[in-house]
């Protein structure tokens, strides 16, 4: 599966819609707050079983400015299912709606969500894993490590006696130091280096152009957050993603091993793929993608 993620692609652009026909047990469009049509969630269990089941949190990519929760990029993370997982696909309001945090916060409005309804779901409120790729793993990146950080967070969508933390993130090529990515991709010999442009999704997703708002994109950076409490991470990326270049991947798993300890990531450079490549999705890298999970939500 190719994300569509280039600069300049239409933001009407989507993808095809991930197949839920078998899927007997599902939610569709349940609201988790109420400022925006955005706010919505799909909610999947497995065919059996009562649970209380771990939930793998889907965030879709989409340069922070398109896509939608039920295209396919949730399909590699419905597998899950019939490991025992109950599955939570998310909208959030996209940049052309509103900037910088207003998207986390939805999505931390939405894990308070999921464990206020815990019970009325047969979830386990305690066993949350936020995944995604590309904006995807950048917000899940951004979830694991920010719930403690009052000015990315408005408990006022929902639910603000129930935490917004996670207990595993998996982050496939997510952005982290957005005044880096055209250094880094030059570096590389990947182009286009338009980042820095007024248009980029980084500079809409803010607000403004990255170069111009230094102190913003500091406080958007993920590594910025690193902290000893922060839960496990897996980061993955393709050595030749001409979109979101792997060094911002190096430099997200390196402040994590000089911080906390190299036991707390691990980090995986997917040989010969691109942004979005389907050697994400293979059998054997969603194996491993389910067994880090297992090892810290413990599948039921």
């Amino acid at each position: 599966m190719n994300i569509p993620g280039t600069r300049m692609q239409p933001l009407e652009g989507s993808l095809p819609l991930a197949d839920i026909s078998q899927i007997r047990r599902k939610w569709l469009d349940l609201a988790y707050a109420n400022l925006s049509a955005a706010q919505k969630l799909d909610l999947y269990l497995p065919d059996t079983g009562e649970g209380p089941f771990p939930v793998v949190l889907h965030i879709h990519g989409g340069a922070f400015a398109m896509c939608d929760k039920r295209e396919i990029q949730v399909e590699p993370f419905l597998r899950g299912l019939g490991r025992g997982y109950a599955v939570a696909s998310a909208n959030y309001r996209l940049s052309g709606e509103a900037l910088f945090p207003k998207g986390l916060q939805d999505l931390k409005a939405l894990v308070r969500w999921l464990r206020a309804n815990s019970a009325s779901y047969h979830l386990d409120a305690d066993r949350i894993g936020a995944c995604g790729g590309s904006a995807g793993g950048y917000y899940s990146a951004m979830l694991g490590l920010t719930a403690d950080i009052p000015e990315l967070d408005d408990p006022g969508l929902g639910n603000p006696d129930f935490p917004c933390n996670v207990q595993a993130v998996v982050d496939w090529f997510g952005p982290t130091d957005f005044l880096k990515m055209d250094e880094q991709l030059a570096e590389s010999g990947l182009d286009p280096c338009d980042h820095s442009q007024p248009n980029s999704p980084e500079s809409r997703y803010l607000g403004a152009p990255i170069t111009d708002v230094r102190e913003r994109v500091r406080q958007a950076n993920p590594i910025t957050y690193v902290h000893a409490g922060m839960p496990p991470f897996l980061i993955q990326h393709g050595r030749i993603d001409s979109l979101v270049p792997v060094q911002q991947s190096v430099l997200l798993a390196e402040a994590i091993q000089r911080r906390v300890g190299r036991e707390r990531v691990e980090f995986d450079i997917l040989e010969g793929a691109g942004h979005g490549d389907p050697l994400f999705e293979t059998d054997e890298n969603m194996d491993r993608v389910f067994a880090f999970l297992d090892r810290h939500l413990g599948s039921a």
